[in-house]
C-alpha cells in the first residue's frame, strides 16, 4: 500500500527538491511544501522544479504569487499536513 509523503522545504532548498524526486521510485504518493521563501534560482533548484512540474508532483507553498505552486496559508498546510504518513521535513 502506498505511502503518503509531504516533504518540507525551508533553508537547504536543493536537498529537499532533490530528494522528493528520488523517493518517487518507491511509488508513493509525495507532495512538496515550500515554506516561508521563495526557491532561490540557481541551476539545481531550477532543474529540480522542472522534474516535479512534469512529474505532476504537487507542490504547495505558503508565499503568495510563485508561479506553478499552490498557496496555502499557515494554517491550511498545518491541517493538511495531518493526511500524511510521513513528513520529512529540512
Amino acid at each position: 500500500m502506498a505511502k503518503k509523503i509531504a516533504v518540507l522545504v525551508r533553508d537547504r532548498q536543493g536537498e529537499p527538491l532533490r530528494m522528493s524526486i528520488g523517493i518517487t521510485v518507491m511509488d508513493d504518493i509525495i507532495e512538496v511544501f515550500v515554506l516561508d521563501k521563495a526557491i532561490a534560482s540557481n541551476e539545481e533548484n531550477d532543474m529540480n522544479l522542472e522534474m516535479l512540474q512534469d512529474m505532476d508532483l504537487k507542490v504547495y507553498t505558503n508565499v503568495q504569487g510563485i508561479d506553478g505552486m499552490t498557496y496555502l496559508s499557515t494554517e491550511e498546510i498545518s491541517k493538511k499536513l495531518l493526511e500524511y504518513d510521513n513528513i520529512l521535513a529540512y
